[in-house]
């Protein structure tokens, strides 16, 4: 949401109108720059005008702060152009691309080891957000009907899940009326133990969400523990307490270059899964996925039949229109990489990983946060205090073009500090080079110019590092 005085702070030239100096050579129209202007202009003036402004973003290919794909194949491409007319959620119009969707869930249920005896089931959706409101939301729904079945309350429930998880468990927690049981981290364990969930857990317990690849550094929770833990808990108390796996970040990566590790339905107690195709599922924004162990896991209650459409179809979704060609260009890659395809690219992604974190820790300059995590996140901070900040290195580096994230974790390990990079596709080793080159740069710059303000009586010593970048 973005409120108005959001918005002047973010847009806060006192000029009224858009100066138009290359739309100049073909019209003297004045573009109001908070209100419609009364008249249109050219297609041309108009493309040029966001365009010079869009000059001004960081470029997509120097991203490391984000998982979001970046790049695709020209024929990926031209589908994604030629179907963005489509509004998914038009079945009876365009059944061909309800097709598509349901292969593409058929073949992530059995990337996922879904039983095979079991009625799997699964749904598109705008993102790995919507996929995990949806799945905590069936938890919900299937906890409800196991209460009214034994005949016992079925208010105050909660959610358990670790400080590390992505704001939209809590944002689930809040939107559903349910109670967050926020396990928080230790200053050296950044993922979820079983023996912590212990503490938390009790019959009004929803499900326990775990993650594939958290944000915070990209490790993966003992999902085999947990399951433990829950078949045990469930078998002494008569609960049915199950698992939701995020594996926004982490599952396609698992998939393909660790098939032999277990963390999805092979365990007993996981039930729902999430995925963002538009990360490491090699597509651009936004798709994701959601898969259900067993159509049982999701209560009927809570899909929605509509006939409106040109037939009776079944919703199980939060937003209800969007493009058609993310669920088109997803299918493109799993027919067009096939398993060995992706598993060649998520083996090349991590070797590139590997090969970074080994250069910072060469560097001497840096510190890997975590030196065994399994996904291709690098986490690190400095080695010794040099008088500035990871912030002020993150800030200096986008003067470079690269875009690294900097941030603290959350609460109990918050004098934790670092960087990150998350290495994709388009991340060679060329371009780690080059990388390296512009962070020791930055280093260097950064401490020279910190040695200038503490020698210099004339400089302000208060002004801070990140101000002085």
């Amino acid at each position: 949401m973005i409120t108005k005085e959001k918005i002047k702070s973010n847009d806060n030239s006192t000029e009224k109108n858009i100066a138009t100096p290359f739309a100049g050579r073909y019209s003297t129209a004045v573009i109001p720059r908070m209100e419609i202007p009364t008249k249109g202009v050219a297609a041309k003036i108009a493309y040029r005008v966001i365009h010079d402004q869009l000059l001004l973003d960081g470029r997509p290919d120097l991203n490391l702060s984000s998982f979001v794909t970046t790049w695709m194949e020209p024929e990926a491409e031209q589908l994604i152009q030629e179907n963005l007319n489509k509004n998914f959620i038009d079945h009876f119009q365009y059944p061909q691309t309800q097709i598509i969707e349901g292969r593409c869930v058929n073949i992530l249920a059995k990337l996922f080891h879904a039983p095979e005896e079991n009625n799997y089931a699964g749904t598109s959706t705008i993102g790995s957000s919507e996929a995990i409101m949806l799945g905590l939301l069936a938890h919900k729904w299937k906890w409800k009907k196991h209460r009214e079945q034994q005949g016992k309350s079925t208010t105050n429930p909660n959610i358990i899940f670790g400080a590390e998880a992505h704001v939209c468990v809590n944002k689930f927690a809040k939107y559903f009326d349910v109670e967050p049981r926020i396990v928080p981290m230790s200053q050296n364990d950044y993922v979820l133990r079983a023996e912590e969930i212990s503490k938390y857990i009790d019959e009004n317990t929803i499900c326990v969400a775990l993650i594939v690849g958290t944000t915070y550094t990209g490790q993966v929770d003992p999902i085999g523990e947990v399951n433990d833990l829950l078949v045990k808990l469930n078998k002494e108390n008569g609960w049915d307490i199950g698992i939701h796996i995020d594996g926004a970040s982490g599952a396609f990566v698992m998939c393909f270059a660790f098939p032999d590790i277990k963390w999805d339905f092979r365990y007993e107690r996981v039930r729902s899964i999430n995925t963002s195709g538009h990360k490491y599922g090699l597509v651009y924004p936004g798709i994701g996925w959601l898969i259900f162990r067993d159509i049982e896991d999701l209560a009927s209650e809570i899909i929605f039949h509509v006939n409106y459409l040109g037939q009776t179809e079944n919703s199980y979704t939060l937003n209800f229109s969007k493009p058609a060609s993310g669920v088109i260009a997803q299918y493109y890659n799993f027919i067009r990489l096939g398993s060995e395809g992706y598993k060649s690219i998520m083996e090349s992604i991590l070797e590139n990983a590997q090969y970074l974190s080994k250069q910072i820790t060469a560097s001497g300059k840096f510190k890997l946060l975590e030196a065994k995590t399994i996904l291709p996140i690098v986490t690190f901070q400095l080695v010794k205090d040099e008088g500035f900040t990871i912030f002020d290195v993150s800030y200096k580096m986008k003067e470079k073009g690269w875009i690294i994230s900097a941030y603290n974790l959350p609460p109990h390990a918050e004098n934790v500090y670092m960087l990150r990079v998350v290495v994709r596709e388009n991340f060679t080793h060329l371009s780690a080079n080059i990388f390296m080159k512009d962070l020791l740069e930055v280093y260097e710059a950064l401490s020279k110019e910190n040695k200038t303000m503490i020698g210099n009586p004339h400089m302000d010593k208060t002004k801070s590092s990140a101000n002085a970048c």
